[in-house]
């Protein structure tokens, strides 16, 4: 086994002991997994249903993970991401999102998708898609357009 198989297979599984206190836990489903379910879901929801209400974008209801991946009307994710981080704003803050492309191994695949976790209480939520909203506007409209021409 090489030494990049090595470290792939201890950044990829979960530690023996991480993996004992899972079974444990799925196990003995008691209040606290509950409440965690129901909080991933209204989180889950308010990403899920706030995509849906931008135009152009299109996503679909994850079933179980803490993210998920929208389809934006944009030509390059990875530009985008970067643009968020570098040079967008509203009322302070911005928006950190993973390019889709880094999640396939088709080259050419997600290039216009992101991976949206969402890990915020759902009120940072809301505002992050309010943000993500007027970025995705200001993106699609000056940035892009500002390309064709060059």
């Amino acid at each position: 086994m090489t030494t990049i198989e090595r470290y792939a297979k201890l950044r990829l599984s979960p530690p023996g002991l991480g993996q004992i206190l899972a079974e444990a836990m799925i196990e003995h489903d008691g209040d606290y997994i509950k409440e965690v379910k129901e909080e991933y879901d209204r989180r889950r929801m308010v990403v899920y249903d706030r995509l849906k209400q931008i135009e152009g974008v299109k996503n679909y209801k994850p079933g179980g993970a803490f993210y998920c991946f929208a389809e934006f009307p944009i030509q390059d994710a990875d530009d985008f991401c970067k643009w968020l981080l570098t040079d967008f704003e509203h009322k302070g803050s911005t928006v950190m999102l993973s390019p889709g492309s880094g999640f396939y191994a088709t080259k050419g695949l997600g290039q216009n998708q992101v991976r949206i976790a969402y890990v915020l209480n759902t009120d940072d939520l809301h505002a992050a898609m309010d943000c993500l909203e007027i970025a995705l506007a200001k993106y699609t409209n000056e940035v892009e357009k500002a390309a064709v021409v060059a």
